[in-house]
């Protein structure tokens, strides 16, 4: 099979299409033949030799979400069968022709997406579901704040915030990723490079944060955020070492939390599969949520996605075909 290749440490040149055995599935693995694979901020931090895989996973074949189709099962499987079509959230080597993932890490795609579009949504939704409705807690009727609004997890997070309830809020890098958030359905959205999102919403009473952001962002959601509120971050572009007034935290009873997906043990996996299934994928089917795809580009253009991906100009998701 092909498979995009991270030969060291570096920029975007160093990925490169090699030849790789085909993997074959054991056990309640299935394999997949991919149609797609979806770009992540972390398959960049991997290729710049800061992220480095989890123990059985190929350490220089980047790639967290794919979609395909079914063309064998491991004698264990019970959910799937050849010819299936299904997206899945796994913890690398995404970038090939061919991988091998627990039944449980699938997802049906829903008839009405493409296979790019499928690619799009397992670590996007499970990030979005499990940080912000587990963690954060999100309820109908809530205030609820995405820094990034739009970066595939920003896009995500608006559509199912505002699909079960929640009054959007997003900052964004320009008034024309900001107008295609409000389309998304987010309520407003502030242009941080020309306004402050703690001094504009100061009175508003944000319930929930995502923040991917980090440094003095942590301050400054502090004080958005009214009594009881959650902030939860799953990156920290900016700083991980942010100072922090205690006294507001506690005054307020925040909760202060965050995680990461790709260390997470395949039972997590598994009934975090299980709860999209069955709470998010009804939102699919009914057409109520829109994978957002920036750009699609043939596999053997990977470095190019990744440089398009480098400069942040993005709104949604950059894809790879394998078609």
């Amino acid at each position: 099979m092909k498979a995009i290749i991270i030969t060291q440490s570096g920029g975007p040149e160093v990925l490169q299409v090699q030849d790789r055995p085909d993997p074959q599935p054991t056990g309640d693995e299935v394999l997949i033949e991919v149609k797609a694979s979806g770009l992540n901020r972390a398959d960049i931090i991997q290729r710049q030799g800061n992220y480095a895989a989890p123990p059985g996973v190929p350490a220089d074949i980047p790639g967290l979400e794919v979609s395909g189709i079914v063309r064998a099962c491991g004698p264990a499987v019970t959910q799937w069968k050849p010819g299936d079509k299904v997206c899945a959230l796994i913890a690398g080597g995404g970038y090939a022709q061919y991988i091998t993932a627990r039944e449980g890490q699938c997802l049906p795609i829903p008839s009405n997406f493409g296979f790019v579009q499928a690619a799009a949504l397992p670590e996007a939704l499970s990030t979005v579901w499990s940080n912000v409705f587990q963690r954060g807690a999100l309820k109908s009727g809530e205030n609820f704040l995405v820094h990034g609004g739009n970066s595939g997890i920003g896009t995500a997070a608006i559509q199912l915030a505002k699909g079960f309830g929640a009054t959007v809020y997003t900052t964004v890098g320009s008034e024309e990723k900001g107008r295609i958030c409000l389309d998304l359905g987010a309520h407003r959205f502030i242009n941080y490079k020309t306004q402050d999102f703690a001094e504009e919403w100061k009175d508003i009473g944000i319930d929930v944060i995502l923040d991917m952001v980090g440094g003095d962002y942590l301050q400054k959601n502090i004080r958005v955020l009214r009594a009881d509120g959650r902030l939860v971050y799953i990156n920290a572009v900016a700083g991980n070492n942010p100072g922090i007034n205690l006294n507001q935290v506690m005054v307020k009873r925040l909760i202060i939390t965050g995680s990461t997906l790709r260390g997470r043990d395949y039972a997590w996996r598994n009934a975090l599969s299980a709860e999209l299934r069955a709470k998010v994928w009804p939102l699919l089917a009914a057409g109520a949520f829109k994978a957002l795809i920036y750009q699609t580009l043939p596999y053997t253009a990977a470095a190019e996605a990744h440089r398009l991906m480098d400069t942040g100009q993005h709104t949604g998701k950059i894809m790879l075909s394998w078609d």
